[in-house]
């Protein structure tokens, strides 16, 4: 697997979720994303972005407090965690979450720093972090449907700039 990084500015909340839209698709709606940063970084609104790829026009809230949020789409299943307030990895076994990772399905985690050990290695992490006109993604492959998906959001990216 060669590394694969690419780099991405949102100027506001509606490029973010484009985004989210754009890597859901690429990721073919399935594969294990982590998404770093600091809290108002806008880790659940490029999870809302990727739910609203799959067809969901609910609200999408990070499930800071039930640790998982799962969505049954019809273009399949997403498992939303937010492990800011997990107190220990090993709570991921008690929630059931190992069948989740094995599910195919796309799993989205938020704080994965919190899971680390017990966590299954991500397909892509994304880092964000703020800039003075947005958000600033670093999207870095972590396996080959990474490379692939990453691979086919920056041409996705350079369509829609």
């Amino acid at each position: 697997m060669s590394k694969t990084t690419i780099i991405l500015e949102a100027g506001d909340e509606a490029a973010q979720v484009a985004i989210g839209r754009q890597l859901a698709e690429a990721l073919g709606y399935r594969g294990i994303v982590y998404l770093n940063g600091e809290l108002g970084a806008g880790k659940t609104t490029l999870a809302r972005g990727v739910l609203r790829a799959l067809g969901h026009d609910g609200a999408v809230k990070s499930p800071t407090y039930t640790l998982v949020e799962p969505y049954d789409l019809e273009s399949g299943r997403v498992y939303h965690f937010d492990l800011y307030r997990l107190a220990d990895p090993e709570e991921l076994e008690f929630l059931g979450a190992r069948e989740m990772f094995a599910d195919n399905a796309l799993a989205l985690v938020e704080w994965p720093i919190r899971g680390e050990g017990w966590l299954p290695a991500a397909d892509v992490v994304i880092t964000l972090s703020l800039i003075q006109q947005g958000r600033r993604l670093v999207l870095e492959a972590g396996s080959d449907h990474g490379v692939q998906a990453l691979q086919a959001l920056a041409v996705a990216s350079r369509a829609f700039s």
